[in-house]
């Protein structure tokens, strides 16, 4: 008996913020990825900062009705957005006023009217970007000699997500490298010597590596019948990694069933858990 087919629920919902909405669109996702079947029609707006510039919002709310969300500062703004969706009937809320009257509430302090705050040049800022360089020069093996100034290395064989972890991580402030296990190859000698970085091992199921390596090569057009996608070698490359990680004592990750955001949590509670030396020799 064939099921009966489910159809999508599309909705507009418009991202209205006065600095870049990047906040807005991460929680919009992360609400809508609650809801099954659910697909939204983003219409997003940044650095709303005048009225003429909310006008052209209300007028794209008014063409196109839906659930409005804001980051708005200014207080002639949001008055002006939430009598225009009164107006239209579109429900609307400031994303973070939840939030912010809890904290307030708890600190008593006053609320900063300053826009943008978040993404202020300040010393937080500049370390993120040098984090970033840092992950983008020690990418894939590269700068070998300089990896004692990491804060933490990832090492696993190809397609365990390292880079895009690294990546993540540096966007936290956190100096990333990682390096490659080639099968042909032993690992440099230097990772069993570093002091400072804390190195992890990525690990993941032999079935789901030939998976993604496969379909990596399918998109780049490589015949997918080489060694790289051999289970038989896959399995060994696998294996031969979890006894290195276990030789060495390095905590392990199985990326099997994880994305990259949950591989970085989970190395920064790594990160964390050394630093208060309850870290456990595997995870």
């Amino acid at each position: 008996m064939t099921p009966p087919r489910r159809f999508s629920t599309y909705f507009h919902v418009h991202l209205v913020s006065d600095s870049t909405g990047e906040t807005l669109n991460a929680m919009a996702k992360a609400v809508v990825a609650r809801f099954e079947g659910v697909i939204p029609i983003e219409h997003i707006y940044a650095l709303v900062r005048t009225p003429r510039q909310l006008e052209r919002v209300l007028e794209e709310i008014e063409a196109a009705p839906g659930i409005v969300l804001h980051t708005l500062v200014d207080p002639e703004l949001r008055q002006m957005l939430e009598a225009g969706c009164r107006r239209v009937g579109a429900p609307q809320l400031g994303a973070l006023d939840p939030l912010v009257k809890v904290v307030g509430g708890y600190l008593g302090a006053a609320l900063s009217r300053k826009i943008g705050a978040q993404h202020a040049l300040d010393s937080d800022y500049f370390e993120r970007m040098g984090a970033l360089d840092f992950a983008m020069h020690h990418d894939d093996g590269q700068g070998l000699d300089e990896l004692e100034r990491a804060d933490v290395v990832l090492v696993g064989v190809s397609r365990t997500s390292k880079t895009p972890t690294c990546v993540y991580l540096a966007h936290r402030g956190i100096r990333a490298a990682n390096v490659p296990l080639v099968p042909t190859q032993d690992p440099p000698e230097l990772l069993s010597q570093l002091k400072h970085p804390l190195v992890v091992g990525l690990v993941v199921s032999p079935d789901r590596l030939v998976s993604i390596r496969r379909n990596r090569l399918q998109h780049l057009g490589v015949d997918p019948t080489t060694d790289y996608v051999d289970t038989d070698r896959v399995r060994e490359e696998t294996v031969r990694a979890r006894r290195l990680f276990e030789r060495l004592g390095w905590p392990v990750i199985d990326v099997s069933r994880r994305s990259v955001e949950e591989t970085a949590a989970q190395v920064i509670n790594l990160i964390n858990e050394r630093r208060s030396g309850k870290l456990g020799a595997s995870q």
